[in-house]
């Protein structure tokens, strides 16, 4: 058994997600309090294998299996097999489709403790400890991980993703697949991608955001003239997307989008952590709510009270000028 943090890539096709450098970042300082290395698994697609500097070995697991799309069936025996080889101390998913599907089977095998909605970790002497939300962020629970491998799902924006892009060149370790693979009961047949809306909020330096406060689906008419006079897209909070007032590609949180514009302008959003998670990154966040105690205040650099239906014509009177 190593001292060695296991991040699980969870591309599986497109580009690799930010949250894997996230872990990458995490994994490091974890490895360096253990006495250890921090490195990565990549399961199928071995692209962009140069853009894990900021990991000291990455292990790889190709099988034609994988070219199809997802199946939990072949990651579970493809990330079980590089856990074999490399014995690491941690193992490090997302809390996202893949980690959450994954990481309770890889504890089992393991016979390890799982730490699921992970906000933060470190090391106490040989262990492990994590911090963990509950009901939606409304509470943290601290444990404490024993054991000579622990497992845990992190939500994506925990941590920068920065700490996890630079470092040297990786030692790169081709894992054989096991065999396991060439005799699946489940095998992927297609990826369905979801319809286009013409809109990437994802991409814009400026984004103009709307929540539940906005009332009613008359009222986002105001909301999309800001957006149209600034040219930027109109984002949403999930109540928004959830009353069918915006369609999905415009929702941002755990269940839409990761945005990180330049400035976050978010009117009648209350600040609940799933939506937090997916804009917390700004690198400038101004809030309109008249709730003085609106978590979105806890984030927001700047921020007033004022009746979004009172500022926005305001805004919009001092645009047209």
């Amino acid at each position: 058994m190593s001292n060695e943090v296991l991040v699980i890539n969870e591309r599986v096709q497109g580009e690799i997600p930010d949250l894997t450098f996230e872990l990458i970042g995490k994994g490091r300082e974890l490895a360096q309090a253990l006495g250890g290395s921090v490195s990565v698994a990549m399961i199928g697609d071995l692209s962009s294998l140069d853009a894990f500097g900021g990991a000291d070995k990455v292990y790889t697991v190709e099988h034609p299996v994988f070219g199809s799309g997802y199946s939990a069936q072949a990651w579970e025996e493809a990330v079980a097999e590089v856990v074999a080889v490399a014995r690491p101390k941690v193992v490090l998913f997302g809390t996202g489709t893949i980690g959450i599907d994954l990481a309770g089977s890889i504890a089992y095998r393991e016979k390890a403790p799982l730490a699921s909605y992970v906000v933060d970790l470190k090391v106490e002497g040989s262990d492990v400890v994590a911090v963990s939300q509950l009901y939606g962020g409304k509470l943290l629970a601290e444990s404490l991980l024993e054991g000579e491998t622990v497992v845990a799902t992190v939500i994506a924006g925990s941590f920068p993703s920065e700490a996890g892009r630079s470092g040297g060149s990786p030692e790169v370790v081709s894992v054989a697949a096991p065999k396991s693979l060439d005799s699946l009961t489940l095998r992927p047949v297609a990826v369905k991608e979801p319809e286009k809306s013409g809109v990437d909020i994802t991409a814009a330096d400026l984004l103009v955001s709307v929540g539940r406060g906005v009332g009613s689906q008359a009222n986002i008419e105001m909301l999309q003239e800001l957006a149209d006079a600034l040219k930027v897209p109109l984002s949403a909070s999930r109540p928004v997307i959830d009353q069918g007032w915006l369609p999905k590609p415009h929702q941002v949180g755990k269940s839409g989008k990761k945005v990180k514009p330049k400035v976050y302008l978010a009117f009648g959003i209350s600040g609940a952590p799933e939506h937090l998670e997916g804009m917390r990154s700004s690198e400038l966040i101004i809030a309109c709510n008249t709730d003085p105690k609106a978590p979105i205040f806890e984030v927001a650099h700047y921020g007033t009270t004022l009746d979004l239906f009172d500022l926005v014509p305001e805004i919009l009177e001092k645009l047209e000028a």
